[in-house]
């Protein structure tokens, strides 16, 4: 028999157990829905079919493609939409955990791709196990070490539930460190040993080091939930202070990653609360706590080898009052761009200047010049007064970090964001204007792109904005014009 449905505190919750039955019949049942009102979604604004295959392949970037001519809400909205089913994923799974009598912390494996789903059916056909007797809870809490300072060293606690300040303290500030410890080596070996700038790095390592933090606070002795909450949050303060002090990162990058950081750091803490409060076993669990911390960096060699980085396109249009043959001679190159430029652009993401061309015709090399550095871009299509088309050969930094150092170069500089190719499209209007659009492709290899996207986008788009503008004003004011 099908079980009843649960209420929403059972399908979001944390605590209690769930059974095998209700975990598979839920777990398929909502899986189903989610897939159903995407491929719906997804065939109404762009008429593509999205397939159970692409729904079930583990890699996002793979799904980029769908989102491809429709509106630009559509990815980010398909991420938010996302986030419930990965929560109740992870809340189910960590109780039908304690269910089938295995450490919660096996759960977090919802998070981890294409081993969530054999995780799914492991938990789906494990059986529920006995309660255990008295004796042996009170055997495993005999053998778990609980420590408190005394004025004299380091002495056992009796009683776990007589804490005190000291003891709360030390035990948040065990936890904040141990977290720290591991934020700052995961990203180390992820970024420098692995070179991957993936889910494990911006996903797995605030989710794993909140949980192990917020474990390490309440083991010994349940805190309230926004203690907890606090404990993360100055942790993860930490981290970026920390990131930017040693040179790892700089303050733009670190910016751009708070808002996907906290949330999930916060995730974490809630998680790790949870699986601490609620167990009998705090051997089993301290230990399930290490497998969990040890297969993140597993996930992070893997992810570099099989994660495909699809190309992206910005495309940006303004009408020029002048005729295609004025605003050509603009495209193929323009004098510097004297407007002040924003004030992102002043803060280090690489500006335009100025472009020069080498030549004319299929075979010309054009130069655009930016804060940064120049592109050295050969041209591949050159239809006169219609169509400018070319490769990007050579091209600079995306930006300069702001950083307490006189110049630091962390890896993601280097590779992640590459811009491929470049057009101008001349389209002439009935007014004898000119409806002039810029297009750049580019390839990302920052994930989750969905997200990394709404950044590179729009500095994109806002990058085309600047020269578009220029070209505007520079053929308007033309001596051509009548």
């Amino acid at each position: 028999m099908i079980p009843a449905l649960p209420s929403l505190f059972n399908v979001f919750g944390l605590n209690g157990s769930v059974s095998r039955s209700t975990y598979f019949y839920w777990g398929c049942g909502l899986a189903i829905l989610k897939y159903v009102i995407e491929a719906a979604v997804i065939g109404g604004l762009t008429g593509r079919m999205y397939s159970p295959l692409d729904y079930l392949t583990p890699l996002l970037s793979n799904r980029a493609r769908f989102t491809e001519g429709a509106p630009p809400w559509l990815g980010m909205t398909l991420v938010l939409w996302t986030l419930p089913f990965v929560w109740i994923a992870v809340a189910m799974s960590l109780r039908r955990c304690r269910d089938a009598g295995i450490s919660p912390w096996f759960g977090m494996v919802m998070l981890l791709p294409i081993l969530n789903y054999i995780g799914m059916l492991v938990l789906s056909m494990l059986p529920t196990d006995e309660p255990e007797t008295q004796e042996s809870l009170e055997q495993d809490r005999q053998l778990t070490e609980l420590w408190k300072p005394s004025e004299v060293g380091w002495t056992p606690i009796q009683n776990p539930n007589e804490g005190t300040v000291s003891s709360g303290l030390t035990a948040a500030l065990i936890g904040a460190a141990a977290g720290f410890a591991y934020a700052m080596a995961s990203t180390v070996l992820t970024i420098y040993v692995l070179d991957s700038y993936g889910a494990a790095l911006f996903f797995g390592t605030p989710l794993v080091a909140g949980a192990v933090s917020a474990f390490l606070l309440n083991r010994n002795v349940q805190r309230s939930l926004g203690a907890t909450m606090l404990q993360s949050t100055l942790m993860m303060i930490f981290c970026c202070c920390a990131f930017l002090l040693v040179g790892l990162e700089g303050a733009i990058c670190i910016i751009m990653a708070v808002p996907i950081l906290f949330p999930l750091g916060w995730m974490g803490a809630v998680v790790g609360r949870s699986i601490a409060v609620q167990t009998q076993r705090p051997r089993r669990e301290a230990r399930g706590m290490m497998w969990c911390v040890g297969c993140l960096p597993l996930l992070a060699a893997v992810e570099g080898m099989v994660t495909p980085n699809p190309t992206f396109a910005v495309k940006t249009s303004i009408d020029i009052q002048a005729s295609p043959a004025i605003v050509w001679q603009q495209v193929i190159a323009f004098p510097e761009i004297t407007e002040e430029p924003a004030w992102f652009f002043r803060s280090g993401i690489a500006s335009p200047l100025r472009a020069r061309i080498d030549g004319s015709g299929v075979g010309a090399t054009r130069y655009c010049e930016f804060t940064t550095g120049t592109f050295v871009e050969p041209v591949t299509v050159w239809e006169e007064n219609r169509r400018l088309a070319f490769d990007v050969l050579e091209q600079p930094e995306p930006m300069f970090e702001l950083t307490p150092y006189r110049h630091i170069h962390p890896p993601h500089l280097n590779g992640t964001f590459s811009s491929t190719r470049g057009e101008f499209l001349l389209e002439p209007l009935p007014n004898g204007a000119t409806r002039l659009t810029g297009t750049t492709w580019y390839v990302l290899g920052m994930y989750p792109q969905t997200y990394w996207t709404l950044w590179s986008d729009e500095l994109i788009h806002q990058i085309h904005l600047r020269v578009l503008k220029h070209i505007r004003h520079e053929a308007e004011s033309s001596d051509e014009l009548p």
